[in-house]
Order: structure tokens, then C-alpha cells, then sequence
């Protein structure tokens, strides 16, 4: 999973310091403000994909005492920052420039440049566009689009096609609003295309802030992951009743799991020891992104309210 994120973010970062480049030669060499909001986004998602890095290798890091179950969420943590940086700079600069030049208009000089540009960046953004999409193909599975986003863990996979998918969408705003600033000889429409392109990116903005959030403070595991996990639980002869399964994602390839069981009556220790082994095996088998269990041995009484409940790490930690 962390290998096909690198090479999303690698894809993503060699396009957009290329099309950054580009942009704001030609924005200064014509004078148009699209052009501009355009290049102030290119650097801002290249600044992203250095954070989205900076996130993974982090999120990679062993547990500590300080964080025994590892630093995953860190993924989630730059993912959070990505959004911000959109909304705050992006589109905040974006349409800033635009409401400047929709009141103080400014002609454009040698429009053909920008049209030269945006079909670079056309080039570049589409192919890092295409590896995102690609990439993300394969994790979702039969899942539409905006399921497969809902219930993605790793958020890096969907950061960078939401930047891509923004910024084909800006490069095309960008094209007609220079288009119609030079059929019609006037510049205001250069600048309305600078704040629709500040609105894409604001909206784009909040869109990763919501789906990010729910990942930050702590999401549980798909709703198939859960069954599986009650249902192999409920299948072990030494259990008569599942309680609860609480999950929650410490990271992508992280799931920490609680279980509450009733166990059947006059079991042994060792035998209760065998159980809870047997569980955290097959477990892990059926998902290998479950690293850690928790078992609960509750009694009916417990239930009841009474304080009868015992709380056992299915096994160490593996790996």
C-alpha cells in the first residue's frame, strides 16, 4: 500500500514542479491572473506532495514507548495539513488575484504563450492524473468512485487524485477564461477565471477535510471487516456470545481491535488461553491489517452493570 502511494506522490511531484515552473514564466510574461492562480496552485500541491512524503516516512516509523502503537496516523495528520494548505493558499491567493484584476482589469500580452503553457500542463497533470487513477483502480476494488473514497484508509491515495482531478478541472477554467479575454478584449475574464479556480480548490479543500477527519480522530474498520471478525469470534466452540467488536484504524495498514465475549461456562484457564490464542490467529490470517486484539471476557452479571469484566491482549503483537 506504501509503495503505491510513493509512486503516486513521485508522479504527482515531478508534474507539478515541472507545470509550476512553466506557469509562472508565463504569467509573467503575459500578465494574466488565471495564469497566476494557476502557478500559486502547481506549487501548492507540489508542497503537498512533500508533506504527503514527509507523512508516510513518519507513519513508518516502529512503536515506541511514547507510541506503542506506532505512528500511523501520521498519514492521517498531513493529509488533514494538505487540506488546509488548499483552502488557506490556494484558494485564498487564487481568489485574492482574481477579485484584484476583476477591479483593476489588466490587459494580456501575447496570449498564445498561456495557450502554449496550459497545453504543457495539460500533458503533465494528465499523466500524473492518470497514475493517481490508475493507482486508486485497483485499491477500490468493484466500489464506485465516491464509495471507494467514503471507506478508503489511506487517504495519500485519494489526496493526490482529488489535487490532480482539481487541477485538470482549474487548467481547463484557466483556457476559456483566456480564450475570452481575447475574443472579446476584455480582461475581467481572466480574472473571474482565477476565482472559479479559487472556488474549485476550496471546495476540493473541504471535501478532504471531511473525509480526512473521520480518519484523525479515530474511524473503525469497514463494516465487512467488522462481520468477519463477530462471525469468526461467534464460530470459536468456546465462546457463547459476542458482545461487541470495536475497531479502529491506527494507520492504512493498522487495524487495533477490541472484542467482548462471553466465554461458556467451566472452562479452564488454560483452555480459556487457548481460545483467545486460536481467535487472534485466525483473525490475523483472514485480515493481516489487524496488528492488535484485545479480548474482554465479560459475564452475564457484568452486563447487568456489575463490575465482572477482564480485559486480555489476544496474544504479542505480530507483525
Amino acid at each position: 500500500m506504501a509503495g503505491s502511494s510513493k509512486k503516486v506522490i513521485y508522479a504527482a511531484l515531478v508534474g507539478n514542479s515541472l507545470i509550476a515552473i512553466t506557469k509562472f514564466a508565463a504569467a509573467a510574461y503575459t500578465g494574466s491572473s488565471a495564469m497566476l492562480s494557476e502557478g500559486i496552485h502547481s506549487v501548492v500541491d507540489t508542497g503537498n506532495q512533500v508533506l504527503l512524503l514527509h507523512g508516510l516516512n513518519r507513519a513508518s516509523q516502529p512503536p515506541s514507548r511514547n507510541f506503542p502503537f506506532g505512528h500511523g496516523k501520521e498519514v492521517y495528520f498531513w493529509s488533514f495539513v494538505v487540506a488546509i494548505l488548499i483552502f488557506a493558499v490556494g484558494a485564498g491567493v487564487s481568489t485574492y488575484e482574481g477579485f484584484k484584476h476583476i477591479f483593476h482589469p489588466e490587459t494580456m500580452q501575447n496570449p498564445f504563450v498561456n495557450y502554449i503553457v496550459l497545453g504543457l500542463a495539460m500533458l503533465f497533470e494528465g499523466g500524473a492524473w492518470f497514475v493517481a487513477l490508475r493507482e486508486f483502480n485497483k485499491t477500490k476494488g468493484d466500489l464506485g468512485y465516491l464509495k471507494a473514497i467514503r471507506r478508503g484508509k489511506d487517504p495519500t491515495m485519494f489526496v493526490v487524485l482529488f489535487e490532480d482531478s482539481a487541477a485538470m478541472l482549474g487548467l481547463i477554467v484557466a483556457f476559456i477564461g483566456i480564450l475570452l479575454s481575447q475574443i472579446t478584449g476584455n480582461p475581467i475574464f481572466d480574472g473571474i477565471a482565477s476565482v472559479v479556480i479559487g472556488l474549485i480548490l476550496g471546495g476540493t479543500a473541504v471535501w478532504l477535510a471531511i473525509e480526512t477527519k473521520g480518519l484523525l480522530i479515530g474511524e473503525a474498520a469497514d463494516q465487512d471487516v467488522v462481520r468477519g471478525i463477530r462471525e469468526i469470534a461467534a464460530d470459536s466452540p468456546s465462546v457463547e456470545k459476542v458482545n461487541e467488536v470495536l475497531t479502529m484504524h491506527m494507520g492504512p495498514d493498522f487495524i487495533l481491535v477490541n472484542i467482548s465475549v462471553e466465554f461458556r461456562d467451566g472452562l479452564e484457564t488454560g483452555e480459556v488461553e487457548r481460545a483467545i490464542a486460536q481467535l487472534d490467529r485466525k483473525i490475523k490470517v483472514e485480515y493481516d491489517i489487524v496488528k492488535r486484539i484485545f479480548i474482554e471476557a465479560e459475564s452475564a452479571a457484568s452486563l447487568r452493570g456489575s463490575s465482572n469484566t477482564s480485559t486480555v491482549q489476544s496474544s504479542p503483537q505480530t507483525q
